[in-house]
């Protein structure tokens, strides 16, 4: 009975993020890659999203500060990340990495400035978001696969 009622809070929660926009259908087509063989294969690819974004916000923030005004530069780290946000179905974050994009297209540095600061909000609330999701689906047991968000 545990297991279930923990079941269906990880399928609300993750219902949740799709709902508000912080994923989406990419995520479900990673989670569709875990199989028996690897039944954490989400909860991994996510891990190194975590750890790789955050590099490369860090490696952003330095290039900011060290190349003032050079939006070429700029542009260049924030793809990546945009690009690492797109392969997980980080929906918010790879919005606001396009409109901070869209700033050095305009070479407006206070727009940068601005997008790059919601960038790291996002980011900072999918991390906690996606680790309470995972840790609910540890709870649950094997079984604990959630379902597509409409399947609630």
């Amino acid at each position: 009975m545990e297991y279930a009622n923990l079941q269906r809070q990880a399928a609300s929660l993750k219902k949740s993020l799709f709902d508000q926009g912080y994923l989406d259908e990419q995520f479900c087509q990673v989670e569709d890659l875990q199989d028996e063989a690897s039944p954490n294969f989400a909860e991994e690819v996510v891990s190194l999203f975590l750890k790789d974004s955050t590099r490369l916000m860090t490696n952003i923030e330095q290039t900011m500060e060290k190349y003032p005004r050079d939006f070429n530069r700029w542009d260049a780290h924030m793809q990546q990340l945009k690009g690492s946000c797109s392969s997980i179905g980080a929906s918010r974050m790879k919005n606001e990495c396009t409109s901070f994009r869209n700033n050095c297209g305009d070479e407006n540095a206070e727009g940068c400035m601005r997008s790059f600061q919601k960038v790291k909000r996002e980011h900072a609330v999918l991390r906690q978001k996606l680790e309470s999701y995972f840790q609910l689906l540890r709870q649950a047991g094997p079984a604990g696969t959630a379902t597509r968000p409409g399947a609630v």
